[in-house]
């Protein structure tokens, strides 16, 4: 479910399941857009003991928009490697989603059969979430077209060292390059050597997703919260 609070907007968009629910997946948008364009991509791929929650992300100013107000989950200044970031911003979005995660545990679901995951931001958030904070392990974290914020301060991995991490990137992506979706796939294999931890590479793709991708995403969560 979403949090009814400032940090993140209310209700999220879901896909419940059809049968018993045994796995969550918890998907998270791009800046400017909003959960339920994620749910159509998901419908195509979704299994039926599997809940699916889209959060929207609150509307705050963006430094790289000019200071513009659009759904963003932390504030951005720029897209290299050296930009400044909104680190208070983006330890505060990781905890609005861990009690997300939370809240699907305490409705009876494992944490090793919750994944979490998200595109751009969405997916630079997901990743922080599961790499930059000490949490309990979660079951595995999808990165589409996104990078690890604040990869300079971290100097180990927390509670998911061993938690399978599934990136994808477009080698034509001309808004978060394909070198930084390389440069954080090389930063999380130094901590996580999890046989699944994997960085797909797809030809002719820019900064969106296709039915190529997404067939991944199902092909990975299929192996990480199967059917029980």
């Amino acid at each position: 479910m979403g949090l009814s609070s400032s940090k993140m907007n209310s209700p999220a968009a879901i896909i419940n399941a059809t049968t018993k629910q045994t796995a969550s997946v918890i998907f998270l948008h791009g800046l400017g857009d909003q959960g339920r364009s994620w749910k159509d991509c998901f419908l195509a791929l979704k299994q039926p003991h599997v809940k699916y929650i889209f959060p929207d992300a609150p509307v705050t100013p963006v430094a790289i928009n000019g200071g513009m107000k659009m759904p963003s989950w932390f504030n951005l200044y720029g897209l290299s490697p050296d930009s400044k970031e909104d680190e208070e911003g983006i330890q505060a979005a990781a905890t609005n989603l861990h009690k997300i995660v939370n809240s699907e545990e305490e409705s009876g679901i494992a944490r090793n059969r919750i994944v979490i995951g998200g595109f751009s931001q969405g997916g630079a958030l997901a990743l922080y979430s599961a790499f930059g904070c000490n949490h309990p392990p979660i079951g595995g974290v999808i990165a589409l077209s996104s990078w690890l914020p604040l990869h300079k301060k971290l100097d180990k991995f927390y509670g998911n060292q061993n938690t399978p991490c599934f990136q994808c990137h477009g080698k034509e992506d001309m808004m978060v390059p394909y070198l930084f979706g390389q440069m954080t796939h090389s930063t999380i294999k130094k901590y996580n050597n999890h046989p699944l931890t994997e960085f797909k590479a797809i030809d002719e793709m820019g900064h969106h997703s296709t039915a190529d991708e997404m067939s991944s995403v199902k092909s990975f969560l299929d192996k990480v919260i199967p059917p029980v």
